[in-house]
């Protein structure tokens, strides 16, 4: 049974650490153990929040030492310990590390204690980790892998009701990115459209889904590749309608060709699919469109096209051009090549 599980069970430990640079996960831990551990009533009373880049641990902790005034827990929150990482933070307190260490030996027995770390690594040197490790319950907050994702997305439409297809849980991610946030957004849109204990197929996925900008990219770039530069630069015109610089466009474009390169080059050699996703760490179902694109360019021309985007990169830096224009002549030049 896993954290979050035990916690929904009401199987509450008196101290957790919560750690890792994927804030969605970190932020439902808090929302499940605020839903568990205290009612509607008691979260005016027992609920305590503290930013230690402000106040000292050892203030906290006496809050957490304080008897609930009412109900029979409180819930005591400390973010940003920056005593627990080596990474450069803003917070100049001085903490009586001292403190926590004994409470973490004997903590209160009518409060939990939830410190949330958000940072990509705890510094392992340090006593206070180590201890924190041993006596705490600890969730890493990471990026999830493919397969983790693919799990994840199954559980949460199992949340609302529904199921999800391995293929179209595949093409969600890969349509809508890695965001967690997002994800869960398009999963709960999607499960209101087929409605509780139906499937969601790719088909559904295909017809609902919002895309990312690297998704919305992707399309601009099919749309070059059969040069169709109309509908190119009207899905160009849109991303610059929804705030997204040029710049920005450019150099996930020059990624894009960069990964069909890659994956052409990669599939000469004899790797397969699922092979070239994990040589290049991206996402299967990217890999599988950039494979269908390689085939319409041959690496020369793939080599001449990179030359052109570093070229539109350095034009758009340093010559003073219109950032919108260059991205529109790199279009056009691309179109000409290709006739």
């Amino acid at each position: 049974m896993n954290v979050l599980d035990k916690i929904k069970k009401k199987n509450f430990s008196a101290v957790y650490l919560l750690y890792g640079t994927e804030r969605f996960l970190i932020n439902e831990a808090k929302q499940i153990l605020i839903q568990n551990a205290l009612t509607e009533e008691e979260m005016d009373f027992n609920f305590s929040s503290y930013d230690l880049e402000e106040m000292p641990v050892e203030l906290t902790l006496e809050d957490a030492e304080t008897f609930p005034f009412v109900g029979e827990r409180k819930l005591v929150f400390l973010h940003n310990p920056t005593f627990l990482t080596a990474e450069k933070t803003k917070g100049k307190i001085e903490h009586n590390i001292a403190k926590l260490e004994a409470y973490l030996e004997e903590p209160a027995p009518y409060s939990i204690l939830v410190i949330s770390a958000p940072y990509e690594k705890l510094d392992e040197r340090k006593k206070i980790t180590k201890l924190l490790k041993k006596k705490a319950e600890v969730l890493e907050a990471k990026k999830l892998t493919e397969a983790e994702l693919g799990s994840w997305i199954q559980g949460r439409a199992e949340l609302n009701g529904v199921r999800i297809t391995k293929d179209a849980a595949d093409m969600l991610s890969g349509l809508a990115g890695t965001d967690l946030m997002m994800l869960t957004n398009e999963i709960d849109k999607i499960s209101l459209y087929v409605g509780k204990g139906n499937e969601i197929n790719q088909e559904m996925v295909e017809k609902l889904t919002a895309r990312s900008l690297e998704q919305n990219i992707f399309s601009l770039v099919d749309k070059v590749v059969h040069r169709k530069i109309d509908e190119a630069l009207r899905i160009f015109y849109d991303l610059l309608k929804q705030n997204e610089e040029p710049i920005k466009i450019l150099s996930i474009l020059a990624g894009q060709f960069r990964l069909i390169y890659q994956t052409k080059e990669l599939a000469r050699r004899g790797y397969g699919q699922q092979q070239i996703a994990s040589t290049l760490k991206v996402h299967p179902f990217r890999v599988k469109l950039a494979a269908g694109q390689a085939k319409l360019f041959s690496e020369h021309e793939l080599k001449k096209i990179m030359d052109m985007l570093a070229e539109s990169d350095l034009q758009m830096k340093s010559s003073g051009l219109d950032k919108k224009m260059v991205v529109e002549m790199f279009f056009f030049q691309l179109n000409s090549q290709k006739t």
